[in-house]
């Protein structure tokens, strides 16, 4: 059987219409640059165009044939709102006026997400999978929850940076597991930590 690697990483730096900006693009060359050697089948976006346009930009660095292709599920959502008693005091504004079908509808869309991206293979006898999915910082605090098995509000508070690379990997007959999570060893100190509130990073 067949283990499924998935390198996932948050969509470069970009501005208030969605667009990248001069160093999301900086950013998605250079995590190209670190995956260059990794037998990728698939580059898989985000619907969104900041995750579309990170993904053409990596891809420049890629071995040629790599597909690359956009996956719905993908999509920047909320994964998972929760109840009263699971919210901590300083997210209850953030959920404030949400209401149960839009809630409902980004929880169908996490199921959907770990539906497709969170088991195993399904390869029979081809060999290892590698997959890169460009998505959003909520994704993939849902598919990392998912990996470790913890509650459903565990996603609140695990947060990715632009262009920042987490691994899981999806092994026969094992739990999931998580190799790396926001490594951002292959930028540049200035283009680290974006996506982030401006505090003191080391």
């Amino acid at each position: 059987m067949a283990t499924r690697y998935l390198y996932i990483a948050r969509h470069g730096d970009a501005d208030a219409f969605g667009d990248l900006t001069d160093i999301g693009r900086e950013q998605a060359r250079l995590l190209g640059e670190r995956l260059a050697h990794v037998p990728l089948a698939t580059v898989w976006h985000s619907p969104l165009a900041r995750a579309a346009a990170t993904a053409h930009e990596l891809s420049a660095r890629l071995a040629h044939g790599v597909l690359i292709a956009e996956a719905t599920e993908l999509i920047d959502h909320i994964p998972y709102v929760p109840t009263a008693d699971e919210t901590p005091p300083t997210w209850v504004p953030f959920f404030d006026g949400y209401d149960a079908a839009e809630a409902a509808a980004g929880y169908a869309t996490s199921q959907s997400l770990i539906s497709r991206f969170g088991s195993g293979a399904d390869q029979g006898d081809q060999g290892d999978v590698h997959e890169l999915l460009i998505t959003h910082a909520y994704p993939i605090a849902w598919l990392l929850r998912d990996a470790l098995d913890a509650p459903h509000a565990r996603w609140l508070g695990l947060d990715s940076a632009n262009a920042a690379l987490t691994v899981i990997e999806h092994r026969p007959g094992l739990p999931p597991g998580l190799v790396m999570f926001n490594d951002m060893s292959h930028l540049p100190s200035e283009l680290r930590w974006t996506g982030f509130p401006s505090n003191n990073r080391p």
